[in-house]
């Protein structure tokens, strides 16, 4: 009887392993959705000197931006970029010609009071963490509404 507890138990035990150590995958399966046609930020600017970092990948045409800036100065690099399924993406600088493996993870969050998380790994440019809110979205909203994100940022 022992042993057969003993058995049942283990088995519980590498399951709900097994589980944890593939979570991250399954979680990932949502970051597609936020990952493209938003505009991601690593802070909102303090003021018309600091300096943020901007990124960004659309749909309609396989094209992106890491940008930074302020509201005086900026630099930015385009890509283009091939999707390797969810979670992961090549990307390719025109420029240099050099391309570069990028895996992604995007996600709900309450943090800096933004709506959404992105966790980048692999990317030259850039940071590593950026944050978006309800209202980004690239091309899926009117005026008006991007109106009411750009008071949101502001305030």
């Amino acid at each position: 009887m022992k042993k057969l507890l003993f058995l049942l138990l283990l088995v519980l035990a590498a399951y709900l392993v097994w589980r944890y150590w593939w979570r991250d995958e399954a979680e990932m399966a949502r970051g597609q959705e936020l990952f493209y046609d938003r505009i991601w930020v690593d802070h909102l600017p303090k003021g018309d000197t600091d300096t943020f970092q901007i990124f960004a990948a659309v749909t309609e045409q396989p094209i992106g931006i890491f940008q930074s800036t302020s509201q005086w100065k900026g630099e930015f690099e385009l890509f283009r970029y091939q999707a390797r399924g969810d979670g992961q993406v090549e990307l390719v600088y025109p420029q240099t010609k050099k391309s570069e493996k990028v895996r992604y993870r995007a996600w709900k969050c309450k943090e800096q009071s933004f709506d959404f998380c992105l966790q980048v790994d692999g990317a030259s440019r850039g940071t590593k963490k950026y944050y978006s809110l309800e209202g980004m979205e690239i091309g899926s909203h009117s005026l008006k509404e991007a109106q009411g994100a750009a008071r949101r940022l502001l305030h």
